[in-house]
């Protein structure tokens, strides 16, 4: 408020002004008036004379420390980024020895999740328990998206609430996340989910033979990425690699046993990643073949290509299906990938006249129109047939897909589309207008061939994250943005084709930034805000 006084005052009012002034003094230092307060007489430059009896100066009353004011809040810094942040003015939450983590009413289920987080935050973990002051509280319940979550910061507290437990351990992936990066989690609301369902890796442990312990480490960077897919390719020409006990002379020396896969499923579970088994067929069935030499597919000229067995011969199918029903048992995921890519015979210019066997049971099975094509279709459909009552979700490679058959693959088949090199293969665009649901593994930016052949190099995080989106499902250019919800995700694929390439170690230090890089472009539709090198920077703080 600013005062003019106009002209010399005398004698009464002059003295008046001076308790005006004395009195909006005292207003200012904090003392009681108005409504709330004591009345104060109130004076204008008119007002009727003053006595020095009448109006006795202010009691000295306590200057009050002022309270501390807080700018607008910013984002968290994480990977990846979170797709909504209501700023707020506040301090903010800091990890503190007065703090814990509580679960609210009705969410006993998120006990790993508090666990989890407090220890790496260094707090206690109370249970279920009001929240205090300096407490993170989980809770379940609310409406929203499948693995969404809402975090708040405010009054000295954090509260992560999410419809699933899912979300709401993605929400202390965010808080760890930016306790990592800045010291504290901002003060304001978070409300996150992820553009794509399906986000993941995919490793060939049957080619090279990774340990469970580093299958393990992988699981928890991935938990830490809201990545949520972790595929199991573990039968090939070269090995099969886990435990069986209705084909054990399949097995290879250097496997995973049971115990140890159910250690894997065990952690798995708990940063909520699937695991998606594999076992490729027709072709890739090397391991299989080498104990059951019988089943080996054999061309008109004599030719016994690797990997591949006779689709014609009902022992071959006897035997996948027993090793179906055994491990579909061992892993309780929601999703089985039956491969039915590579299979040679369809690689033929020709395959009627290359395998001639197969093309007489094609015409004996199907019809006079019936071809080897479709002989393996049905190979791919019988195979689903098995595993489809467990309720799982079915998926087979793109190239395990024809048209212009009798006989088409099943519709309940999600399409892994990895490639487009072979001559004739189709382009991405003939699933999608077919209506095929689609996940996006482009070999020219998510395969990481050990020892690089066939052209392959290995991906770059860079690369990723500045030039591929999972519309880039084929080669380097985007399928109409009209099919974005038949692209479920994507995975970034491990490949064995020369194990000793590589360590274990430096396989997981070469998909370190490739997989952060995926991990935000699943997660957030929106264009990268940081460049390439603050990226990287802020990976370095918060991995």
């Amino acid at each position: 408020m600013r005062y003019s006084i106009r002209g010399p005052r005398r004698g009464p009012a002059l003295l008046a002004t001076a308790v005006t002034l004395a009195t909006v003094a005292a207003c200012s230092n904090g003392s009681p008036s108005g409504p709330s307060g004591p009345s104060a007489p109130t004076t204008t430059g008119a007002s009727a004379p003053a006595t020095a009896t009448s109006a006795p100066p202010p009691s000295p009353t306590p200057t009050p420390t002022p309270s501390k004011e807080y700018p607008l809040s910013s984002a968290p810094r994480t990977i990846p980024s979170v797709r909504a942040h209501e700023a707020a003015r506040g301090p903010g939450w800091k990890p503190a020895p007065t703090g814990g983590v509580v679960l609210a009413a009705h969410s006993e289920g998120l006990a790993d999740e508090g666990r989890l987080i407090a220890g790496e935050l260094g707090i206690p973990y109370r249970g279920a328990a009001a929240a205090g002051p300096g407490d993170v509280e989980l809770a379940l319940g609310g409406t929203g998206a499948p693995e969404s979550y809402t975090l708040t910061v405010r009054d000295g507290r954090v509260r992560i609430a999410g419809p699933d437990e899912a979300g709401v351990f993605y929400g202390t992936r965010t808080l760890k996340q930016s306790v990592k990066a800045a010291g504290a989690m901002p003060e304001g609301t978070v409300r996150d989910r992820p553009a794509k369902p399906q986000r993941g890796l995919n490793v060939d442990i049957a080619r090279k033979p990774f340990t469970a312990a580093w299958l393990e480490d992988r699981i928890r960077e991935m938990g830490d990425l809201k990545l949520n897919q972790l595929g199991l390719h573990f039968s090939d020409d070269q090995g099969f690699r886990i435990e069986s006990s209705s084909h054990p002379e399949v097995v290879s020396a250097e496997h995973l046993t049971k115990a140890e896969v159910r250690r894997i499923l065990a952690l798995a579970a708990s940063r909520h990643v699937t695991v998606v088994p594999e076992i490729d067929s027709p072709g890739h069935l090397g391991a299989v073949i080498a104990a059951h030499p019988d089943l080996q597919l054999v061309s008109g000229s004599g030719r016994t290509p690797r990997g591949a067995v006779d689709i014609s011969d009902p022992d071959a199918a006897r035997i996948v299906d027993d090793l179906l029903r055994e491990y579909t048992q061992l892993f309780p995921g929601a999703y089985w990938h039956l491969g039915a890519d590579e299979y040679v015979a369809l690689m033929a210019k020709n395959p009627e006249a290359s395998y001639p066997r197969l093309a007489a049971a094609a015409r004996a099975k199907y019809g006079p129109s019936g071809r080897v094509q479709d002989l393996a279709t049905g190979w791919l459909n019988d195979r689903a047939a098995v595993v489809r009552p467990t309720g799982k979700t079915l998926k087979a490679w793109n190239d395990g897909f024809f048209t212009g058959g009798v006989v088409n693959a099943a519709p309940d088949l999600e399409v892994e589309y990895w490639t487009g090199k072979e001559i004739g293969a189709r382009q991405p665009v003939s699933y999608l207008s077919a209506g095929r649901k689609l996940v996006n593994l482009n070999d020219e930016y998510l395969y990481y061939v050990l020892g690089q052949p066939n052209d392959f190099t290995y991906p770059t995080g860079r690369r990723i994250y500045e030039q591929w989106t999972p519309l880039v499902v084929r080669g380097t250019t985007p399928v109409p943005a009209r099919y974005d919800s038949q692209i479920l995700g994507a995975r970034f694929a491990v490949w064995g084709d020369l194990p000793r390439a590589q360590t274990q170690a430096q396989v997981a230090n070469g998909i370190r930034l490739p997989l952060t890089a995926l991990a935000q472009k699943l997660w957030d539709p929106a264009k990268p805000s940081l460049t390439w090198a603050q990226f990287t920077a802020l990976a370095a703080k918060v991995r």
